[in-house]
């Protein structure tokens, strides 16, 4: 999916939905960094992707509260 449509996917979501989805990337984050950490890895572009997931919804958060 581009960014575009990521975005625009994570904008039409309501705050809680929005929170529901940062819990689960962060809980994605934490087991691909313990998977990292144990030489279980893989593919280690995929933390950085997930970081940057959590960036996104955080502020789509932040833009729905300002408004």
């Amino acid at each position: 999916m581009k960014i575009k449509e990521l975005m625009s996917d994570l904008r039409s979501k309501t705050v809680d939905e929005l929170n529901v989805d940062l819990v689960a990337a962060k809980k994605e984050l934490f087991n691909l960094r313990f998977q990292n950490a144990t030489n279980q890895l893989d593919n280690t572009s995929r933390i950085k992707e997930v970081r940057k997931q959590i960036a996104r919804i955080q502020t789509v958060i932040t833009e729905k509260a300002a408004n």
